[in-house]
């Protein structure tokens, strides 16, 4: 790799087009001090997903068992050394390592051997951390079971996407009722109880929190600062999907100001309640998926056995690479060229792969991207407002980055060479875990807000290392929180993403990151930083990122 330790990239060559797997290093170098020698463990290199953040010469360990967990905490806590556990590296922030970490720490490779799942009851699920989504997916099919929504991925751990509130896009089409056993919200609302390597007074230990005891809310969506070994999931009866793609309505039409008649936004989550907007930069049309319940498939569908239906968008067209590729190199005034590029790659790609109306079980439409497809590095945030109000922010939103983009091209600036990306959901309603005295996860950004109902999801993708990507996001991000600051719509980031930028780097922006996102959730982040800090009072399971962010 030829990179310093703990490095967080910012030249896009050294970032790439596709991913580099994890390796091992031929020079394991001197052990830790006193490691336990009959669990697993190797120097390895360490790279999120876009390749910003790599590490390679990490000490990484491989429980083999909860059991295992628990040894590994009492030995660096003795030895002043800190654990990360991590999934399958697909994220962006520095939640796992960061910048600036101290030498001493060994990351935990949860996928290795934590990855069992039963059912506990018809309705539920136990799944150990470390399983991929797709897997978990996978068996509750088998079982007649699913979710409402889910991230795209399938390359996600379970506890990866619980320790960040990891969420599709949902919410009640009109006359819908939410079916027992899902939720609209984030997936840390499904959880029942959580299993965590936890300090018990004398030494770290297992315990298992069940979702009526108040230390569960922290532990829901909890960055990453505890170890999860396994949780228990409420799961509902699996449900027929059809996802239908059209490429043919215009962003004005679909953002238009709230009240306007036609194909907006609103519209489609009236019909459906389920939808994903793919605006590609400097294009005028977005893909747009609806995906509808069908219990039987429509005459015009194409049924699919399988996940990722999308191959078009999994695996980068030779034109869309070769401009990439143009642009990482430094040619960023390329940027249009390249969302033309993307976006009649779709137009074509759903044509030739038959792939515009598709049905199937929940699984084979919900899970659509591979990790072949282009790396791109995104900022995120959840906007939570009322339904009634979800145009009015798409509105607003798409205004203000029109304008952005078309001021940085007018100086010749091209930020963002990726799409916007938007989903809605609903919000984390606790009584949706059917568990008495259940309370809602403290941290997940979809956690409720008095008036709000329903949450819009923003991201904005752009390959790394681009030219002004930084500036533009600082200001794509002071407009979110000015125009969404808590009477209409609220902002709060979502934390695998980009948010606290500065025009040098994301993640920089001290009165974001000290006042405005904790404030963003209110009594909520002070209780939360305080339960957790109680079940690690060592900070075992942290970062120095995290440290400062909950200082």
């Amino acid at each position: 790799m030829g990179m310093t330790r703990r490095t967080l990239l910012t030249g896009s060559a050294a970032a790439g087009l596709m991913w580099t797997p994890i390796g091992r290093l031929a020079d394991p170098g001197p052990e830790p001090p006193g490691f336990p020698a009959d669990i697993p463990h190797e120097r390895r290199t360490y790279l999120n997903w876009s390749g910003e953040t790599v590490a390679d010469d990490v000490w990484t360990a491989s429980p083999r068992t909860p059991a295992d967990v628990v040894t590994l905490a009492n030995w660096a806590h003795a030895r002043g050394w800190r654990l990360r556990p991590h999934g399958f590296r697909h994220g962006w922030s520095p939640l796992t390592l960061a910048p600036g970490d101290d030498a001493d720490v060994v990351l935990l490779d949860m996928t290795a051997h934590l990855t069992a799942m039963s059912m506990t009851a018809a309705d539920e699920v136990r799944v150990q951390a470390g399983a991929s989504m797709e897997s978990l997916l996978t068996y509750l099919e088998e079982k007649g079971r699913g979710l409402a929504h889910c991230p795209a991925p399938g390359d996600l751990s379970v506890g990866g996407v619980l320790a960040i509130g990891g969420h599709g896009t949902a919410v009640p089409a009109t006359g819908e009722t939410r079916a027992p056993g899902t939720t609209y919200g984030s997936l840390s609302n499904l959880v029942t109880s959580v299993t965590a390597v936890v300090w018990d007074g004398s030494s770290y230990a297992l315990r298992t929190v069940p979702r009526s005891d108040p230390d569960a809310a922290a532990l829901l969506t909890d960055l990453g600062v505890l170890c999860l070994v396994e949780v228990t999931m409420r799961v509902g009866v699996n449900a027929n999907l059809r996802c239908l793609s059209r490429v043919d309505l215009a962003a004005s039409e679909l953002f238009a100001a709230p009240g306007t008649d036609g194909d907006t936004v609103e519209s489609f989550l009236d019909q459906a309640g389920r939808i994903e907007v793919i605006w590609f930069a400097f294009t005028t049309h977005p893909w747009l998926k609806v995906w509808s319940v069908a219990p039987t498939r429509p005459l015009t569908s194409r049924p699919v056995v399988a996940p990722y239906n999308y191959p078009f968008s999994d695996n980068i067209p030779r034109p869309v690479a070769e401009v990439a590729g143009d642009i990482l190199s430094g040619q960023y005034y390329l940027a249009p060229v390249l969302g033309q590029l993307q976006y009649d790659a779709t137009v074509a790609g759903l044509t030739a792969s038959v792939s515009a109306d598709l049905w199937g079980p929940s699984k084979n439409l919900l899970l659509y991207i591979k990790p072949t497809t282009l790396r791109v590095h995104p900022n995120g945030y959840a906007v939570l407002t009322r339904r009634a109000d979800v145009q009015w922010v798409l509105h607003e939103f798409a205004t203000e980055y029109e304008r952005l983009l078309k001021a940085y091209a007018a100086e010749g600036r091209f930020p963002v060479n990726g799409a916007v990306e938007i989903r809605v959901t609903g919000l984390d309603v606790a009584a949706d875990a059917e568990v008495p005295g259940a309370e809602p996860p403290l941290l997940s950004a979809v956690t409720p807000h008095p008036g709000f109902d329903a949450a819009v999801w923003l991201d904005v993708l752009t390959l790394p290392g681009t030219r002004d990507a930084n500036a533009f996001y600082a200001d794509l991000e002071a407009f979110c929180y000015a125009a969404f600051s808590g009477g209409r719509a609220l902002t709060r980031v979502e934390w695998s993403k980009g948010w606290a930028y500065t025009p040098a780097a994301p993640w920089t922006n001290q009165p974001l990151l000290t006042q405005t996102i904790p404030a963003s959730f209110g009594p909520s982040w002070d209780r939360a930083v305080s339960e957790l800090s109680a079940l690690d009072p060592h900070g075992v399971f942290r970062n120095g990122f995290v440290d400062a962010l909950f200082s």
